[in-house]
């Protein structure tokens, strides 16, 4: 097994190795490399009684354990376990009646415990205001019902892992098109969504030459008023150019690569974007490391071709035998993906072969080189899609599908899709996906309080070759986001090691099309732009993807989230003044006259009495009492005493909510199965949860005023208004992590931590 970083370590210990009843980690990674190789390659036998298991798994183990490919997270969870759901993009139909919506409620919710993501179209359901015959009242529509799929999603904790993600999209030609732009100008609002809208060549056709365009009644399929395209694109600008939301898709592009049209047309995709996918489909995905597809020649590196090929061979059958010994999550899900059979193989560590072939990211050259590594392994995909086609018979629908007329039989509908890599290439040490690198350089922080800079492997090596290392230097790297300022770096350098905000936006979008080209689904890609970039640059990059034939945009403007921390990043006194003012907040005094509620809670060692407290400027304390069954009372006291001192100093309410749900206390679990009536997982889980109601009725309260609840400290305007005025283009600290307090880095409508590894779409 290849050694493994002790950030990969962490993220494994955290997220993927198996743990027993009291959280205790009970596998290596090295076990976890071998269950799943075991289980996967388990499969083989159901297509050949003779076939020789054992040499597949070991080729599985090597594959994966030696990080040249690594398959999506459920796969590395749940292979050879109970669970044993492997898939991560799902798509759901949702219809036009109570009884479809509600059932694709509940099915989310089995996809979400079972750890995959689902993306739904809300196209099918009528415009609110519209009549309802079977009780004569009206619609709410699509945005109201994405409320309740965003509320389920809260309730519903992946696996125990991580929480569900979800796509909605919405046709640009949908009567309530206006509204849901808009449903998430509050950030947060349908926190538990990414949202696009679904636009058409027609309807671009329009915004192009400033026309109107039809609104069509879902019901009646007839037009139902009109709005001018060109505004409504504007619109669609604004919103994505104020916090990166809607991104589009081009719906059309969707369903011209849609295989088998005869079954259904392609209405939406999976939470980030990058497989399309029919409704009850759903799709495995895995990558291969790009970083470890190289060689040495004559001093430098170069692509090789040879090692590649016989990884996507692999990969390929790897991700084929997926599906077969997959557990799926509904029966309808099962018919579906065993009928069309996609697998969607990707890459990752894009950026650090560049830098190892000294070809610039944003250079003709980098464009090239996409071009020529995705053409080969598009169509190496295939082959070997072709090969077990022969072995053991192709898809399904492969009759009636629109490869039939090929001659040329394949086992899979689709072969390729450039997914985000997050978790897994921090479990590979590699760059994530297509994407440049976010840092070249980031602090850390340790458990003395000081801050030790985590530099990318390559460039520390190169930095100490060319005798400009030092540690210093790579501190202000980190501050700074760039090497473009430094005089220390020499010119080559600078141009070599570009990251994400070196890059125009439109070589964002060049990149994205060369792997479009040669993608069968689609590509997750976000377009990053600095501080200042203004609307008709967002505008730009949007009609620069639809005419160079991308299927769909994800943006990112910096620092357009209010819950980032903004600073100038080369004014390090404002820095300075930022880190001690967070450093010296306290928290206010207590009220002297409060109000509150007492609620009785079941817990593992008997009752727990939570009383929340809150005044005019919101929640304030926090008191536990447990009977007389004992417990941890001194834990419940100290808990309840942190929380109320975070309320004082200003912590929003919410990000407590978020760290104390989902705890888990053994005694409490063990209890669960004999008393119905516990209902939490945890002291913590029950105070988050009580803190919660009595959030929501204080919001309620105050006429949804959320600015008068406790205000999270991480705003920048909390310490200097002028900070977020005077930005421009220095603005490049990222969101914080809230496990470590570490950058968070967009990607593809997610946001990832490279320090910690947590996650988190929408």
């Amino acid at each position: 097994m290849t050694k493994l970083s002790q950030n990969a370590i962490t993220v494994l210990e955290r997220r993927y190795l198996l743990k027993d009843e009291n959280g205790k980690v009970v596998e290596t990674p090295d076990d976890m490399f071998r269950r799943v190789a075991k289980a996967i390659a388990a499969a083989d036998a159901d297509f050949n009684p003779d076939a020789d298991v054992k040499k597949t798994e070991d080729e599985f183990y090597e594959l994966i354990s030696s990080l040249k490919f690594m398959p999506n997270s459920p796969t590395l969870m749940n292979a050879g376990r109970h669970l044993g759901q492997l898939s991560a993009c799902f798509v759901l139909p949702v219809g036009d009646s109570m009884g479809e919506i509600f059932d694709a409620v509940k099915n989310a919710a089995l996809i979400h415990q079972s750890g995959g993501g689902t993306g739904f179209s809300f196209s099918r359901l009528r415009p609110s205001g519209a009549s309802v015959r079977s009780t004569g009242g009206v619609a709410s529509g699509p945005v109201s019902f994405m409320k309740v799929f965003n509320a389920s999603t809260e309730a519903v904790k992946q696996g125990g892992t991580r929480r569900g993600a979800n796509m909605g999209i919405l046709r640009v030609d949908h009567p309530d098109i206006l509204e849901f732009i808009q449903c998430k100008k509050d950030n947060k609002d349908i926190t538990n969504f990414n949202i696009s809208v679904g636009l058409t060549e027609k309807f671009m056709e329009a915004a192009e030459n400033d026309e109107d365009y039809d609104l069509i009644d879902p019901r009646t399929k007839k037009p139902s008023g009109k709005l001018n395209a060109k505004k409504l694109f504007e619109l669609i600008v604004d919103m994505a150019w104020k916090n990166g939301e809607p991104g589009i898709i081009f719906l059309d592009r969707l369903n011209r690569d849609n295989v088998v049209p005869s079954v259904g047309e392609i209405e939406s995709t999976n939470p980030c974007g990058e497989q399309p996918l029919l409704p009850y489909e759903s799709c495995n995905l895995g990558s291969v490391n790009l970083s470890l597809m190289l060689k040495k020649n004559n001093g430098g590196y170069e692509v090789d071709y040879e090692l590649l090929g016989k990884v996507v061979d692999t990969a390929v059958h790897f991700l084929d035998n997926v599906i077969e010994v997959n557990k799926y999550p509904l029966p309808e899900i099962k018919n579906m993906t065993l009928s069309t059979r996609k697998i969607g193989l990707g890459v990752m560590g894009f950026a650090d072969m560049l830098f190892r072939l000294g070809v610039p990211y944003n250079s003709e050259e980098g464009i090239n080189t996409a071009d020529k590594i995705m053409s080969f392994i598009n169509q190496r995909a295939h082959s070997a899609s072709e090969l077990l086609a022969k072995q053991r018979g192709p898809f399904p629908l492969f009759g009636e599908s629109t490869l039939a007329a090929t001659g040329r039989p394949v086992r899979n509908a689709t072969c390729t899709t450039i997914a985000p890599t997050g978790t897994i290439s921090i479990i590979c040490g590699a760059s994530s996906g297509i994407e440049p690198l976010f840092a070249l350089s980031f602090v850390r922080n340790v458990m003395d309080n000081d801050e030790l800079p985590e530099v990318d492997p390559y460039f520390a090596e190169i930095a100490r070759k060319e005798g400009f290392y030092s540690d210093s230097l790579m501190r202000t790297i980190a501050k700074e986001g760039t090497l473009a300022h430094l005089s220390e770096v020499p010119e080559h350098i600078k141009r070599l090691f570009v990251t994400a905000h070196d890059i125009s936006p439109e070589y964002h979008i060049r990149m994205q099309a060369a792997f479009q080209a040669h993608t069968d689904n689609a590509v997750s890609k976000t377009v990053n732009f600095r501080h200042d970039a203004t609307r008709q640059d967002v505008s730009d990059v949007f009609m620069l993807a639809f005419k160079l034939g991308c299927k769909g945009v994800t943006i990112y403007r910096d620092g357009s989230r209010d819950e980032q921390v903004l600073y100038v990043g080369d004014k390090k006194n404002e820095q300075a003044e930022f880190s001690e003012s967070m450093r010296k907040i306290t928290p206010r005094p207590r009220p002297e006259v409060t109000r509150g509620f007492t609620e009785k809670v079941v817990i593992g060692c008997g009752n727990l009495y939570i009383t929340v407290n809150y005044d005019d400027d919101g929640i304030c304390e926090v008191f536990t009492n447990l009977g007389r069954a004992g417990g941890c009372p001194s834990q419940s006291e100290a808990t309840s005493r942190l929380i109320s001192t975070a309320l004082r100093s200003g912590l929003d309410v919410h990000a407590l909510i978020e760290q104390l749900k989902g705890i888990r206390c053994h005694s409490t679990l063990r209890q669960r199965g004999n008393n119905k009536n516990i209902k939490v997982l945890s002291c913590p889980d029950a105070i988050g949860r009580v803190l919660e109601k009595v959030a929501d009725m204080c919001e309620k309260e105050n006429g949804n005023n959320k600015e008068k609840q406790s205000r999270p400290i991480s705003r920048a305007s909390d310490i200097s208004d002028e900070y977020e005025n005077g930005l421009k283009d220095e603005c490049k600290n990222p969101l914080c992590c809230p496990e470590c307090g570490g950058g968070l880095e967009h990607e593809g409508g997610c946001t990832i931590c490279r320090a910690c590894g947590y996650s988190k779409c929408n």
